[in-house]
């Protein structure tokens, strides 16, 4: 870990790290991680997190998860309103009874692609508030990691595991062609109870149920075997949180 920490040439912009840098030994022998009194302030205006396929499980109890752009990146949705959180409280902690997924679990490290060699790279954010020097958690002690960033080193190299098994997961929706898109849409009431229009929230991408019931058998088989399948059925309930999320985002004042 002695090589520049700058990390010029670093490839990509994830959401949520503003200057991540390579972490290195030298450059960052004497910072460490403070034991922030609020740990997930940096996310409280991230209204979707990025998910992996092994938490649709966990995560579908508190959020829809939908597929986005062209990618289609699996994500969690926070709030129906851009630069909201719901589930980040207004001092910084996260809901005690909601999942916290892993993309912000790892933060502030990272792995990043170094187009010059061709090889992922640990990085950190720089920017992050709970980075100092003389922090609680130290990164480095003796020129040497510490338990505490190799523990975070690790994390992350599962993540990226993870990442790939998510890859995985939507080219083999795609390759069966079971996306589509939907719409979520709220539908406010007058004084006396009346409706007063449809308000379209946004458009989404989801496994449809009818192409999924529609697949030969041998498909199914082979979804089923690799995991799939219950991941399939995990999104698939997790869009009745819609209904849940409009509910709570309403409670911070009326949609327009």
């Amino acid at each position: 870990m002695s090589s520049p920490a700058n990390g010029a040439g670093l490839k990509g912009n994830v959401m949520l790290y503003s200057n991540p840098e390579q972490l290195n030994s030298v450059a960052h022998a004497h910072l460490g991680l403070n034991k922030a009194p609020n740990p997930y302030r940096y996310a409280s205006s991230a209204h979707f997190i990025p998910l992996q396929v092994c938490e649709f499980g966990l995560a579908a109890v508190n959020y829809p998860i939908v597929f986005a752009g062209d990618d289609r990146l699996p994500v969690a949705i926070m709030s129906i309103r851009p630069e909201q959180n719901l589930f980040v409280t207004s001092d910084g902690y996260f809901q005690k009874d909601a999942y916290i997924p892993a993309f912000l679990r790892r933060y502030p490290f990272i792995l990043a692609e170094d187009p010059q060699s061709d090889r992922l790279i640990v990085c950190i954010d720089r920017a992050a508030e709970a980075l100092a020097p003389g922090g609680d958690e130290a990164l480095f002690a003796d020129g040497e990691p510490t338990a505490f960033t190799q523990s975070a080193i690790e994390f992350c190299s599962n993540f990226e595991a993870e990442r790939r098994r998510t890859n995985n997961f939507v080219a083999l929706m795609a390759k069966y062609e079971l996306f589509e898109v939907k719409e979520v849409a709220f539908m406010p009431s007058n004084s006396d109870g009346s409706a007063s229009g449809r308000l379209k929230i946004a458009d989404y991408f989801a496994v449809s149920e009818e192409k999924l019931g529609n697949l030969p058998p041998e498909i199914i088989s082979e979804l089923n075997s690799s995991g799939a399948l219950s991941q399939i059925h995990a999104h698939l309930l997790s869009l009745f949180n819609w209904e849940k999320l409009m509910l709570r985002t309403l409670l911070d004042g009326p949609l327009s």
